[in-house]
């Protein structure tokens, strides 16, 4: 298994020290990272959402206010 080294402010060390005293840290480190690289997707698929949300939008027919009300008062019974 490879190693990581990373440089932290020892305010950060010494909190994770202590939040986590008596457990295998390499194995909350994996967590977190596997956790971190999850997030950054989800980002990405998410800003990627938008994006595509935006260009539908942007290519949509435009409508008037009349031709909505229009559209939902020929739909009612």
């Amino acid at each position: 298994m490879p190693t990581v080294n990373f440089s932290v402010p020892e305010d950060v060390r010494d909190a994770f020290n202590a939040a986590f005293e008596g457990q295998n840290k390499s194995a909350i480190i994996a967590a977190l990272m596997r956790e971190a690289v999850e997030r950054a997707e989800l980002r990405r698929r998410s800003v990627a959402a938008s994006k595509r949300i935006a260009k539908r939008r942007a290519q949509a027919p435009v409508a008037t206010t009349q031709q909505l009300r229009t559209a939902r008062e020929q739909g009612r019974p």
